[in-house]
């Protein structure tokens, strides 16, 4: 498991380091402080060992909760819902931890979800 990690923690650093030059916001579908933070509650690796003092992202994080009516198990999502809620509540503590502003994503449409990301970026 922690050599898996060590690897998603490889790739997210290099998937940020893509996008260095980039203009405009970037968005990551988990990242450097998610392969960090699973790291930390599954093999207690501390996340300044993982992480240093950096932090990479901009302050501003979107967090989805799983919502039990929809959720299911399959080929990318192998954990059970009470996993799912545990890896949730452990990023949100997480990122809080680490000065992050966290947004919750509202139980909505794609079209909503993103007007509400756009207007959080918007206000800054």
């Amino acid at each position: 498991m922690a050599a898996f990690l060590r690897e998603a923690l490889r790739v997210a650093a290099m998937d940020l380091e893509g996008t260095a030059r980039d203009a405009g916001p970037v968005f990551f579908d988990r990242g450097l402080i998610d392969a960090a933070a699973a790291l930390q509650r599954l093999c207690g690796v501390p996340l300044v060992q993982s992480l240093g003092e950096s932090r990479p992202y901009g302050r501003l994080v979107f967090l989805a909760p799983p919502w039990p009516d929809i959720y299911c198990a399959d080929e990318a999502r192998r954990h059970g819902f009470r996993e799912a809620e545990a890896e949730y509540a452990h990023l949100d503590a997480t990122y809080q931890a680490l000065g992050y502003e966290v947004r919750v994503l509202p139980r909505a449409s794609v079209a909503e979800r993103a007007d509400f990301v756009l207007e959080a970026i918007r206000r800054g």
